[in-house]
């Protein structure tokens, strides 16, 4: 039986200007907010890597409790909507504000204020904006196929707007004047343009009533699941706990890569303009992926072996490019990224997918809808991971004594800057593909249907 559409052309691509929106901020600060710390304010790597992950404590909690406040949700225009609507005017002036840290005052008043607009930006503004978008997924169509098209839809715009931040920071940044006042006004230029592209993606959908959600089945309001409840179903699912940390290994890695992958270009192959034309390689290659899985997950009819067969042959890749990275092979670098991008893309696909999954697989086994709750592994996973990464990454320039004065780095730190930059994705990756292997909730979820029709039959 073929399953009822609920979403056109203009449903899908509005949604996933979303994402496009989403990353004016996350690749802004991603991979920018560390090496104009270090290089522009004259903050220390090191410092800086323990704000972040301090800052990241709070994040995490913060994802869980704001999922469990959308489940709560009820106004006319949905559960999400009115988040991700409001939450972006408040990631609007935290990015500038991130941006825009005084230089006349000293050392420890800059940390103190960057730890609090970090904070704001990500425990708070982007936390409330991420999880009502990706909790869309569920709530604006139910079937499985749409799910995967909005995935690649989202995704595609996310490496939209990852190829425009990425390629021109560093150009406005020294076209506005360069130093302090050249890194305020990128950020409000891409502030502004995140902020309307939003409030569009937020109006180009509208939300299922509860009713058609929940089948038809008055089920008790989320209203009386507490706080500790919603976070005990949360763990109990393998399905979540798998998904988050698929999620905070995959952005734990990139927070780490592509933060290095700026110094390495810089440094290593002497040549900043790599790391443009590399994000925009992988964009690419990620939106010719991206095209193709829908059709992939209607022929092999699981998003499971399509995620670890990419990624195994992604490992794979992954090997052969860091030969090349040891040897700063720019050219190649920048020309074989597109390889790397297409064999993990399909992560960004059908992610939200699997997370809809694993929602249905809560609902199956309780009887109870958390979709606002679910989907905060994707912003827990995201910023959690992209902090850690982001940490880490202050820590190991630190512990290579990475000085930026210099104008060229020791061995070591040289060094360093391509195991951070091709090393460890190597590792994660490996991660990734064992978590897919036991990430089977589309199969557990046939099973428990099929229980269910037994015993209504």
């Amino acid at each position: 039986m073929e399953e009822k559409k609920y979403l056109n052309l203009f449903n899908k691509v509005g949604y996933g200007s979303g994402d496009f929106a989403a990353n004016m901020v996350y690749s802004m600060v991603s991979s920018f907010v560390m090496i104009y710390l270090t290089n522009t304010i004259g903050m220390a790597a090191g410092i800086i890597g323990t704000l972040i992950l301090v800052s990241k404590l709070t994040d995490g909690i913060s994802d869980i409790i704001f999922g469990s406040i959308l489940d709560r949700t009820h106004t006319k225009m949905g559960k999400a909507r009115p988040w991700m609507l409001c939450s972006y005017i408040g990631n609007s002036v935290a990015l500038i504000a991130l941006f825009a840290i005084p230089t006349g005052i000293g050392a420890n008043a800059q940390y103190i204020y960057f730890f609090i607009a970090y904070t704001l930006l990500n425990a708070v503004f982007y936390t409330a904006n991420n999880i009502a978008y990706s909790a869309l997924t569920s709530l604006i169509t139910k079937n499985s196929n749409e799910r995967v098209q909005m995935g690649t839809f989202r995704f595609i715009g996310a490496t939209l707007g990852n190829v425009l931040v990425s390629n021109y920071t560093l150009v406005m940044v020294e076209k506005f004047g360069g130093g302090a006042a050249g890194w305020k006004t990128t950020a409000i230029i891409f502030a502004v343009i995140g902020l309307v592209v939003n409030t569009i993606s937020v109006f180009s959908v509208k939300e299922l009533p509860e009713e058609e959600l929940m089948d038809g089945v008055k089920v008790s309001g989320t209203e009386k699941i507490g706080f500790l409840e919603t976070l005990k179903l949360l763990l109990s699912n393998k399905y979540f706990d798998m998904l988050a940390m698929l999620y905070l290994l995959f952005y734990l890695m990139m927070g780490v890569s592509m933060g290095a992958a700026i110094y390495y270009f810089t440094y290593n192959c002497g040549d900043a303009n790599f790391f443009g034309k590399m994000v925009s390689m992988s964009s690419i290659a990620s939106i010719i992926g991206l095209l193709l899985a829908p059709s992939l997950v209607k022929r092999f009819k699981s998003i499971r072996i399509i995620n670890l067969g990419f990624f195994l042959v992604n490992l794979v890749v992954r090997i052969i490019y860091m030969v090349f990275a040891i040897s700063n092979n720019a050219p190649v670098l920048v020309g074989m990224y597109g390889l790397v991008s297409l064999t993990c893309c399909t992560l960004g696909g059908t992610f939200n997918a699997l997370v809809s999954e694993a929602a249905d697989y809560s609902f199956l086994k309780t009887g109870k809808r958390l979709d606002g709750s679910m989907y905060s592994c994707t912003s827990f996973g995201m910023k959690v991971g992209g902090g850690i990464g982001s940490a880490l990454s202050g820590w190991l320039l630190a512990a290579a004594k990475f000085d930026a004065s210099a104008l060229t780095q020791s061995a070591g730190c040289s060094n360093m800057l391509t195991f951070m930059f091709a090393g460890i994705p190597v590792i994660i990756t490996a991660a990734i593909v064992f978590i897919y292997f036991k990430l089977d909730v589309e199969k557990a979820n046939t099973r428990l249907r099929a229980e269910k029709d037994h015993v209504m039959n």
